[in-house]
C-alpha cells in the first residue's frame, strides 16, 4: 500500500508540473542568483566544446537544476511517511548527485578527447610550421584551423579573433594552452608567441627551434601509440591465457568427475 501511495504522489507531482500548477523552470529563474553559485567555472567552455558554439550553457544548466530538484522531490516523496533530517540530507545528496551527472559526463568527454589531441597535436603543428614559413602566425593559425583536430577548432578561432582584435600580449596564447592542457601545450604556445613577435632576420632561427620541439612531440606521440598498442596486445594475451587456463581446469574437473562416477 505504501509503494502505491508513493507512486501516486509522484504521478500527482508530475501532473501538477505538466499542468503548470507547479513550475520548476519559473522557480529556477526566480532564484538564479543563488543557483548560479553552483555553476562550475569551466561549465560554459565544456558545453561549447562538446556541443559547439550554438549550444546554450544557461539552458542546459537550468535543465540540470530541474533534474536535480525532481530527483530530490522524488526521494522526499518516497520517505514521506518517515521523514527526518537524515532522509532530507539523503534527498539533498541524491539531488546534488543527479545535478552533477551531466558535468561529470562533460569532463569525461573532455579528458577522452584531450588524449586524442595529445596524439594528433604534433602532426597538426607540423602543418602549422610549414604555413608559418610563408605567413604571419595569426594568418597561419587561421588557415590551419580547419585542418586541426575538431575538438579545439573553436579554441583556435577564438585565439585568432583575440589577436585580430588587437591583443598583442601572450594572454590569448596562454588562455588557449590552459583550455587545452595537453602535452607541452604551454611551451608550444610560448614559442608561437615569440614567433609572432620575432624580427624577420630571427624568424628562421626561431622556426628551427619550433621544428625541433615538434619533432620531439612527434617522437613522444609515436612512443605513446606504441605503448598503448603493446598494452592492448598484453591485455588480449592475458585474457586468452586466463580463458585457456579456465577451460583446461574445467576439462580436468569434468574428467575427474567422470572417472569417479565410473
Amino acid at each position: 500500500m505504501y509503494i502505491e501511495m508513493v507512486i501516486l504522489g509522484v504521478i500527482i507531482f508530475a501532473l501538477f508540473c505538466y499542468g503548470g500548477r507547479i513550475n520548476p523552470n519559473k522557480f529556477i529563474q526566480d532564484n538564479q542568483v543563488y543557483f548560479r553559485k553552483l555553476k562550475e567555472s569551466d561549465y560554459d567552455f565544456l558545453v561549447k566544446m562538446r556541443y559547439g558554439e550554438g549550444a546554450d550553457p544557461d539552458a542546459l544548466f537550468n535543465k540540470r537544476m530541474r533534474n536535480g530538484i525532481f530527483a530530490m522531490v522524488a526521494v522526499l516523496i518516497f520517505f514521506v511517511s518517515e521523514i527526518s533530517y537524515v532522509y532530507i540530507l539523503v534527498a539533498i545528496f541524491v539531488g546534488f548527485f543527479v545535478f552533477k551527472l551531466d558535468y561529470f559526463s562533460l569532463q569525461s568527454y573532455y579528458k577522452k578527447h584531450l588524449h586524442e589531441i595529445d596524439i594528433l597535436l604534433p602532426y597538426y603543428l607540423k602543418g602549422l610550421e610549414i604555413l608559418i614559413q610563408h605567413y604571419t602566425v595569426p594568418v597561419a593559425l587561421a588557415k590551419s584551423a580547419q585542418d586541426a583536430p575538431e575538438v579545439f577548432r573553436d579554441g583556435l578561432k577564438q585565439l585568432v579573433s583575440q589577436i585580430n582584435a588587437g591583443d598583442s600580449t601572450i594572454n590569448p596564447y596562454m588562455e588557449f594552452a590552459r583550455n587545452y592542457p595537453v602535452r607541452d601545450s604551454m611551451r608550444m604556445m610560448r614559442l608561437l608567441y615569440r614567433l609572432s613577435l620575432g624580427r624577420q632576420e630571427r624568424k628562421q632561427e626561431q622556426l628551427v627551434m619550433f621544428s625541433r620541439s615538434i619533432s620531439s612531440l612527434q617522437q613522444k606521440a609515436r612512443d605513446t601509440k606504441y605503448k598503448e598498442r603493446l598494452e592492448k596486445m598484453e591485455s588480449k594475451t592475458m585474457m586468452m591465457l586466463v580463458a585457456t587456463g579456465v577451460g583446461v581446469m574445467l576439462l580436468i574437473v569434468v574428467a575427474v568427475m567422470m572417472m569417479i562416477n565410473i
